[in-house]
């Protein structure tokens, strides 16, 4: 079932207050694990400081599989959180949405497009700052020449090329399984005792799919994140 989003307005600015909740949501969640994963290290880790020294070897193997270390280790903390409040925020509307008025207050906050495209626009703004401050900008321009002259025009659209596509993608996947996820929730309202056991099965076997999706669509923004940053800082791209 489609839902209105809540709106207000601030000095003629647009908001949406529900996005806002979720992200601050997200944000709190992804600081509570760090906090409780780091409060109280060992040398030999266990529980939540496991998980957390697993999430940096992880985001470190993404590094290594694109730049040198001695160039990458500087996206080291940009890479874990990212994979870890998109994750979070992938997650959040899975388990149940909340819906006031008609208005959706709950919801996966990747499940709308200006969030993901906002996240989007700050990685590509990013990798071409940090292109300038490691070519100089005399050379970070030459490099759109590269190898020759008449691509320049096609590296101009590619920039807008990737920022459209990192954030579709996320957007895309996360929304089409919260929609899937309200029609079953529909099919188990609308059609009684019979709709609810017809739609049990289905919803918990799409809900375990849509982990995997979460999961697969956090590695790859990161992946992707570190993809760009690496062609806009290594010298052999």
């Amino acid at each position: 079932m489609q839902h209105e989003n809540p709106h207000f307005e601030l000095w003629g600015l647009g908001f949406n207050p529900g996005n806002v909740l979720m992200l601050v949501v997200a944000a709190l969640i992804v600081f509570l694990i760090a906090f409780i994963s780091t409060r109280n290290l060992k040398l030999k880790p266990t529980g939540m400081q496991n998980f957390m020294e697993w999430v940096m070897d992880f985001v470190k193997n993404i590094i290594g599989s694109n730049m040198d270390w001695k160039t990458g280790g500087k996206f080291h903390i940009l890479g874990i959180t990212l994979i870890m409040f998109i994750f979070v925020a992938n997650m959040l509307g899975l388990p149940f949405s909340v819906v006031i008025h008609g208005e959706l207050w709950w919801k996966s906050p990747t499940a709308d497009p200006i969030v993901t495209m906002t996240l989007a626009v700050m990685i590509i703004v990013l990798s071409n700052y940090y292109g300038v401050k490691a070519k100089g900008f005399k050379g970070y321009l030459g490099s759109f020449a590269q190898p020759m002259a008449f691509l320049f025009p096609l590296k101009i659209i590619e920039e807008f090329a990737n920022t459209l596509t990192l954030g579709l993608r996320l957007y895309g996947n996360i929304y089409a399984g919260e929609i899937l996820l309200g029609l079953l929730a529909s099919m188990g309202t609308l059609w009684g005792g019979l709709g609810f056991f017809a739609a049990v099965v289905p919803t918990m076997i799409w809900q375990g799919f849509s982990i995997f999706i979460g999961a697969i669509q956090s590695f790859i923004f990161v992946m992707l994140t570190m993809v760009y940053m690496s062609h806009k800082v290594s010298e052999d791209h």
